[in-house]
């Protein structure tokens, strides 16, 4: 069969996901099974060789779960142990009390931009919803109203401000500054975070009623027996084993500060602050401070460590044929296509950084890969076109571009899709809405501010 070539691949890419969404949403073919025909379908359709296309597809369901599959089980073994123990239930409380009941759509999202620093999308994500879901029972509020700002909290940090991994990447990229990168980072970030979330979802969740039962909510939100007032672990125990991941990381990432590099101190180090090692060490420790401290036996944290598996399985499957979506996407040339048609236009740096990422954001889904694909094919150019535009702002153009328009091809749609219980077009009207409010305000704000300094 015969390649195909040029702008048609960009036609069979626009069709294949028009498929995917309606067979999901129209005729609620399980995600799974869409993602992985659809996938077959368009490499066999753009002339991929077959012998290719599975093992293109398994390869990026296989990077993808690589990272996820751990970081997500993980994830929710410390969310049950929160949920359990009355961990998640006390941080409920504390903020409900310390910011009111009017106010705490803004509580979750400081709290989100202040944990999802140096996690990762989805890390940041599973720590955080077992409190999202105790504030909304406790409050009576819709979680879209609770959860919104939180994940708007988390996806500005993961595409604005370094040390997150993919912003840190883009930081090295341009060579520009980090200190300033987080500084222009926050000017830009918060403003955006404040729109997209708590904004927006004072707006939006009064036109989406999501389900009565969310039975992944269940799960994480702690059901009282018969009037029984039981003791809730102490404020302080609770931050410290929900944040134990974060200053993990933020340590592992500062080892060259303390040790020299290839010595063993900062190899430990290093090695302690990976995500998937970091939140082991914190699910070990939840163990005895949610677990033992709060009078479980072994019998019984093993139990909910077995119970919590079980649900997020599905989603787990989804998101890693989204992944090998994506590299099919990226193994046929469509990514290549994409971006080879951007970088003909003639735009400003700031404007071709932005642009670049939001396509191949659009065309694998992934931010991380769209921001450091990106970055390699705009710096070249921006540095031929000489010193006029700030690497800084550079940064938050392409970190804006990367995080459009969330689609089927995202595993943190999926996620949130799944988490939130909603359908696929709910999760456009909100999620994908939120990113792409992010995106559009970021990359405004990114030439504000260009035009300020």
């Amino acid at each position: 069969m015969e390649a195909v070539h040029g702008s048609m691949l960009l036609v069979y890419a626009v069709i294949a996901i028009a498929v995917l969404i309606l067979m999901i949403t129209r005729y609620k073919v399980y995600p799974f099974l869409v993602l992985l025909i659809v996938s077959l379908l368009l490499g066999l359709a753009v002339g991929m060789p077959m012998d290719k296309i599975v093992k293109a597809f398994e390869t990026g369901n296989g990077n993808t779960l690589g990272h996820i599959a751990v970081v997500v089980g993980l994830g929710t073994m410390l969310g049950k142990m929160m949920a359990e123990s009355g961990g998640a239930e006390r941080i409920a409380n504390t903020l409900i009390h310390l910011f009111g009941e009017k106010n705490i759509h803004w509580a979750m999202m400081f709290v989100a931009i202040i944990v999802g620093l140096p996690v990762f999308f989805e890390v940041g994500f599973v720590l955080l919803i077992p409190i999202a879901f105790n504030v909304a029972k406790r409050t009576g509020k819709s979680l879209l109203l609770i959860g919104l700002p939180m994940v708007a909290g988390l996806s500005v940090v993961h595409g604005l401000i370094p040390p997150h991994p993919a912003a840190l990447l883009a930081v090295q990229a341009y060579h520009a500054d980090i200190g300033k990168t987080i500084a222009y980072g926050l000017i830009v970030g918060v403003p955006t975070a404040i729109v997209a979330g708590p904004l927006f979802a004072l707006v939006i969740h009064k036109y989406i009623k999501l389900p009565e039962n969310n039975p992944l909510a269940a799960q994480f939100v702690e059901q009282h027996t018969e009037g029984q007032k039981r003791e809730l672990p102490g404020f302080g125990v609770t931050l410290f084993t929900i944040l134990l991941p974060v200053i993990l990381m933020l340590v592992g990432s500062w080892a060259d500060l303390v040790f020299a590099p290839k010595t063993l101190p900062n190899d430990l180090l290093r090695f302690v602050g990976q995500s998937d090692i970091a939140l082991l060490i914190a699910v070990l420790v939840s163990f005895y401070t949610f677990g033992a401290a709060r009078g479980f036996n072994r019998e019984q944290i093993q139990k909910f460590c077995g119970e919590c598996l079980a649900p997020i399985a599905g989603i787990t499957l989804i998101v890693g044929a989204g992944g090998g979506f994506g590299n099919i996407l990226r193994e046929s040339g469509i990514s290549q296509q994409i971006v080879a048609s951007a970088s003909q236009a003639n735009l400003s740096p700031l404007l071709l950084g932005w642009f670049v990422a939001a396509l191949i954001r659009l065309a694998t889904g992934s931010a991380t890969v769209a921001m450091t694909t990106a970055c390699g094919i705009v710096a070249p150019i921006a540095a031929a076109a000489g010193g006029g535009t700030k690497p800084e702002l550079l940064v938050l153009a392409t970190g804006a571009g990367s995080l459009i328009f969330s689609h089927v091809n995202d595993g943190g749609f999926w996620l949130i899709k799944e988490y939130f219980g909603m359908t696929v077009g709910q999760t456009f009207k909100t999620w994908s809405l939120c990113e792409t409010i992010i995106s559009l305000l970021g990359l405004g704000l990114t030439f504000a501010l260009a035009a300020v300094l």
